[in-house]
């Protein structure tokens, strides 16, 4: 198998071959576009890493789709863990339609050091950011928006998130950049 030796353009026939049935596949159990792109991504990504050790002597189809229905099995897992812990942080949260006073002052100074932070950052960084975080875009909307590509999208993206969790290291203002994103 020419896959095995590394060579590109058996790669990019196997790609062509299986990508659009490999999309679908996933797309039926996700239902949402983006991320079935990038299960077929990751899927890709995962043969060619794993080339070397493909065995020609069984089924490649087989082989491929298992590791599709794998990743979509650890997205929904990844989704329901996320989902829970944001449900532990409203419910530890407690926010009150009404709070006193001194909350108020309080979350305005943590809403304050986080858009502190914020402005730290790159333009194209912030921009993206708020495209993703605050009016709600998928990656590929962003990428569309702005003329660029869905990879760079998620790098700075990437990149904003690790720089704000290196920056902040107290646990009530994390919880104050979570009520601020998801409220």
């Amino acid at each position: 198998m020419l896959l095995r030796e590394g060579n590109q353009v058996a790669f990019y026939n196997l790609y062509e071959r299986y990508c659009k049935r490999l999309y679908g596949f996933v797309l039926k159990y996700i239902k949402q576009e983006a991320d079935a792109e990038e299960i077929v991504q990751e899927v890709f990504i995962k043969v060619w890493e794993a080339r070397a050790k493909i065995n020609t002597y069984s089924s490649f189809e087989s082989f491929l789709f298992t590791i599709a229905y794998n990743a979509t099995i650890s997205l929904f897992r990844k989704r329901v863990t996320e989902k829970k812990y944001l449900e532990y942080l409203m419910s530890s949260q407690q926010v009150e339609m009404a709070p006193d006073a001194a909350d108020e002052i309080h979350f305005h100074e943590l809403n304050e050091k986080l858009h502190a932070l914020l402005n730290e950052l790159t333009t194209r960084q912030k921009e993206v950011f708020q495209l993703s975080r605050e009016e709600g875009l998928s990656h590929e909307e962003i990428a569309r928006k702005l003329n660029i590509s869905v990879a760079t999208v998620k790098k700075h993206l990437s990149n904003t998130l690790a720089f704000l969790k290196s920056n902040i290291d107290n646990s009530l203002i994390v919880n104050a950049l979570f009520i601020h994103l998801f409220l």
